[in-house]
């Protein structure tokens, strides 16, 4: 049942940490190695550094809410919504 996802790459899911200047501020994020790769597809779909993705996110959140809250988990559900997206859209197939 759960093949496909037990067969899983390790690789893909070591979690490292990089740093983003945020608001003038730098601080670390730490996300798997998936999610990394998938902001800098991201990233570059949008013309964009995946450091400067991220801190238009972050600046556009905090407009719309006032606060970010858990920006990592932000980040990961930003990958879900882009793979969902492109699901939807017909340009990946499962």
């Amino acid at each position: 049942m759960c093949e496909i996802y037990a067969n899983t790459d390790p690789q893909l899911y070591e979690a490292h940490s990089k740093s983003v200047r945020l608001r003038g501020f730098v601080t670390s994020v730490r996300l798997e190695q998936r999610f990394w790769t998938l902001l800098e597809e991201i990233a570059d779909s949008e013309g964009m550094s995946t450091s400067q993705f991220m801190a238009k996110l972050y600046d556009e959140v905090v407009e719309k809410r006032g606060e970010v809250g858990n920006f990592a988990s932000l980040l990961r559900v930003v990958c879900a919504t882009y793979l969902e997206r492109k699901y939807s859209a017909g340009l990946i197939a499962v």
